[in-house]
């Protein structure tokens, strides 16, 4: 369990990831992102998630340079969308997405969403740019268990990580479970549930009793869980409360009425019904 906003966990090929990043998605290319994101990394985050298919890779690359943070105290990631899956189309969408950011290498690129039948090509267009030391590691995103081991069956390169819709509501289990196996860290995108779970009673309950948004502990939740967690905010105060996590601890009593809310409900699509 990490005490600090840059503590980190390990990837599955050694590289160190903030356990606690920044996501950015719906936030609004130009002046938005760049506050947004200059905001986060003055209040400590150093992974920042975006994607190609969010519109404001730009905006995130100049919030970098803007910030004067050495690039290499940085983790950021980007995500192949699904008009680019194949082989070409991938490699070159990271170069795009590379540009766009105004950045050398990423440190870690996933393929969005798994679709029907191409990931595979995908796959290995990321496996070359890793093998060719052009970014740091790979992953996937919105991959049911099936999916993962059509994957890993005609792969060399394990992915690091596992990118899904997780929050109480939809806990996830079996997939963390698989993916805790194969050494695979999962992380939460969605992770308040949307803002679905802001006013969830339990949640407000155990708000109140430590002093803490509901944004926290829903947060704090996530962390003690070992999942990887990139909550999103444009409002100022939010990014720094959500932040302001590491000087409290969810009792064991806590940690399991919150596991109780699963419902297996989902704000987004799943990912085998979203079939391009």
């Amino acid at each position: 369990m990490i005490n600090n906003i840059k503590g980190t966990v390990t990837l599955n090929n050694g590289v160190e990831m903030p356990q606690l990043g920044f996501g950015v998605f719906k936030v609004e290319n130009g002046d938005q992102t760049v506050e947004s994101v200059k905001k986060a990394l003055e209040a400590g985050y150093r992974a920042i998630d975006t994607a190609s298919i969010y519109g404001n890779e730009e905006g995130v690359g100049q919030a970098i340079r803007e910030s004067g943070i050495p690039r290499e105290e940085l983790f950021i990631t980007s995500k192949v969308w699904n008009d680019d899956q194949g082989y070409d189309s991938a490699l070159a969408a990271y170069d795009a997405s590379l540009k766009r950011l105004g950045l050398e290498y990423l440190d870690l690129y996933l393929i969005h969403w798994p679709g029907k039948d191409k990931y595979i090509d995908t796959w290995k267009a990321l496996e070359k740019i890793y093998n060719d030391g052009r970014v740091k590691a790979i992953g996937v995103s919105n991959f049911h268990i099936h999916h993962l081991e059509n994957l890993m069956a005609s792969s060399e390169v394990t992915p690091v990580i596992n990118q899904i819709e997780l929050h109480p509501r939809l806990s996830q289990e079996e997939i963390r479970e698989f993916c805790k196996k194969h050494d695979i860290k999962v992380e939460a995108w969605g992770p308040l549930g949307q803002g679905n779970l802001l006013e969830e009673p339990t949640i407000n309950h155990i708000a109140e009793k430590h002093g803490k948004t509901p944004a926290q502990i829903l947060i704090r939740w996530h962390l003690q869980h070992g999942i990887v967690v990139i909550p999103k905010s444009v409002t100022p105060s939010r990014i720094e409360q959500n932040a302001q996590v590491f000087d409290f601890e969810l009792s064991m009593e806590e940690m399991n009425k919150i596991d109780a809310l699963n419902m297996n409900e989902r704000f987004s699509k799943n990912p085998d019904e979203f079939i391009f």
